[in-house]
This record gives C-alpha cells, sequence and structure tokens, in this order.
C-alpha cells in the first residue's frame, strides 16, 4: 500500500509555501543587515540560529530524494518521529525549562509549577490549532477519510515549529553570556537534534498525499525561526530570560500533546502497531542520545 496522490489544490498549497519561505528569506535578509551593526554577540547567535536551521533543512534530504515508501515503512517513520519528539520534549523542553525557571531565582516547586502551567497553555494552543485546522479550506476537496490524517499532520508540523522559537532564543541568550565555548555547544546540540526534526516534519506531510518538494520545502520553513529568535534572544537578553522557561514548556506542552492525541494513533491507524512502536522507543533512544551524549 502506498500513499495516495497529492491533492488535486496542492499547487496553491506549495505557491502559498513558497511565498511565505520567500518572505522569511527577504526578513533573514533584512536582519543579517541590521545584525551587522551589532556586537560579536548578536553575530554568534546569528550564526548559532543559523546553523540550527541549516540543519533542520538536511534532515528533509532522505525525503527529498526518495520515491515512495510502503505504508508499513511511513507508520515506522512516524512512529520514530513520535519518540525522537517525545525525547526532545523531556531533554530540550521540559529539563531546561525548569533549569531556566530555577536560574531566573524560582524554588524548585515554584520552578516546577511554572512549567506545568506553561505545558498546559500548550496544549490549549494545540487545542485552539486543532479547530482552527478543522475548519480551514486546506481540507475543502479531499476525501473525508482522509481529513483526521491530514488534520494531525498539520497540527505536528505547527507544533514543531513552536519548539523552535524557545530554541533559537536559548541559543540567542546563551551568546548574549560570558561563555562562548557553551554557547557553541548548546548550538552545536540543538543543531544536532535538529536533524532528524526536519526529517520528521517532511515526513508527516508526505505520509498524507503531499509532494516532495512541498514537504520538504516546510521541513526547511519549520526551522527559519530559529536565527530569527537567536538576534531576537541576544539583542533582548534580559525579556529572552524571563520568557525562556515559559516558551520552552509551552512548546512542550504542545508536542506532547501532538505526540500523543495525533502521532501515536496515526502511526497505528493501518495495522502497524507493533513495528510502529518499535520505532517509537528507538526514535527516543536516538534522540536522547543527541540531546544528552553528544550537546
Amino acid at each position: 500500500m502506498h500513499i495516495a496522490r497529492a491533492f488535486p489544490h496542492s499547487w496553491r498549497l506549495a505557491l502559498g509555501g513558497a511565498i511565505c519561505l520567500a518572505g522569511v528569506l527577504a526578513l533573514l535578509n533584512d536582519l543579517a543587515g541590521e545584525v551587522r551593526s551589532f556586537d560579536s554577540r548578536v553575530h554568534g547567535a546569528l550564526l548559532g540560529g543559523a546553523t540550527a536551521a541549516l540543519a533542520t533543512a538536511l534532515g528533509t534530504l532522505p525525503v527529498l530524494l526518495s520515491q515512495k515508501f510502503s505504508q508499513r515503512t511511513y507508520d515506522g517513520f512516524l512512529g520514530f518521529g513520535a519518540g525522537v519528539m517525545l525525547a526532545a520534549t523531556a531533554f530540550s523542553l521540559v529539563m531546561p525549562a525548569i533549569a531556566a525557571s530555577k536560574d531566573a531565582g524560582a524554588g524548585p516547586f515554584q520552578a516546577s509549577l511554572t512549567v506545568g502551567g506553561a505545558i498546559l497553555l500548550g496544549m490549549g494552543l494545540v487545542l485552539l490549532l486543532d479547530r482552527v485546522v478543522r475548519h480551514e479550506s486546506l481540507l475543502d476537496g479531499v476525501d473525508p477519510a482522509r481529513n483526521d490524517s491530514i488534520k494531525r499532520a498539520w497540527l505536528f508540523v505547527a507544533a514543531v515549529a513552536i519548539h523552535n522559537l524557545p530554541e533559537g532564543l536559548a541559543i540567542g541568550v546563551a551568546y548574549a553570556g560570558v561563555d562562548v565555548v557553551k554557547a557553541h555547544s548548546l548550538a552545536t546540540g540543538i543543531s544536532i537534534q535538529d536533524v532528524p526534526e526536519g526529517l520528521v516534519v517532511a515526513l508527516a506531510l508526505r505520509t498524507v498525499g503531499y509532494g516532495r518538494l512541498f514537504s520538504c520545502a516546510l521541513g526547511v520553513a519549520s526551522g527559519l525561526i530559529e536565527p530569527v529568535a537567536a538576534v531576537a534572544g541576544a539583542m533582548l537578553i534580559e525579556y529572552a530570560r524571563g520568557l525562556l522557561p515559559w516558551g520552552l514548556a509551552l512548546a512542550a506542552g504542545a508536542m506532547l500533546f501532538v505526540i500523543t492525541h495525533d502521532v501515536v494513533p496515526e502511526s497505528h491507524r493501518n495495522g502497524h502497531r507493533t513495528s510502529a512502536s518499535c520505532a517509537v522507543v528507538f526514535g527516543f533512544i536516538v534522540m536522547m542520545v543527541l540531546d544528552t551524549a553528544l550537546a
């Protein structure tokens, strides 16, 4: 069994995606011009964020170069992606959010409550996105039987993009600090774990029938927020430090809800539960190693 053909209106989505991508690239170019007037810390933040965005783009290459996979293979990839994002939620978002809250002066209990509240806000944001996507023209003219799968894919893409924002802020805050070596280490660690994130975004869209170019373009676009957020974090370090725990935990809530409510059920929907579940565990281990041993 293979994935469905791209939808009749996919050319409009591709055109819209291309326009958005061109706009973001133009914004990055303007931002680079502004950054030249700032000190080396902002330059470093831009370089660190751009490296993370490039790593996200690199992750989409397997989807760009591939032709067709069986449905079992796609379900396995979805499971792998769920495991990757589950580990990223724990080791890249929740734990750093608690640490950032403590660094801001909160006690252990207050830090945990702050992060827990932000996780709930992230879940609420995804529920709101769910309502928006359900009523968008994105699903017009699509076989009703495919609507839920398409909605789940787009929610997953949105969750990954949301989670890249606080990661970019974290890079900027690190470069605005006093230890450049630690900032380089953080940017490298985030870049390493961004590679599989680019892959799972592209796969999520490819799985429900979108073309390779469109799926990969959205995967690349999901990482472009990181250099923008990194520069903002370096320039507005005092504000960014205060927002960082909330941003990280909000992204964790969004990601956790999408994984459990949408991605895992989608990977099990076609009867490949065992292979998909094994892939979840494997993906979790891979991302855990990337986040803890290589960062």
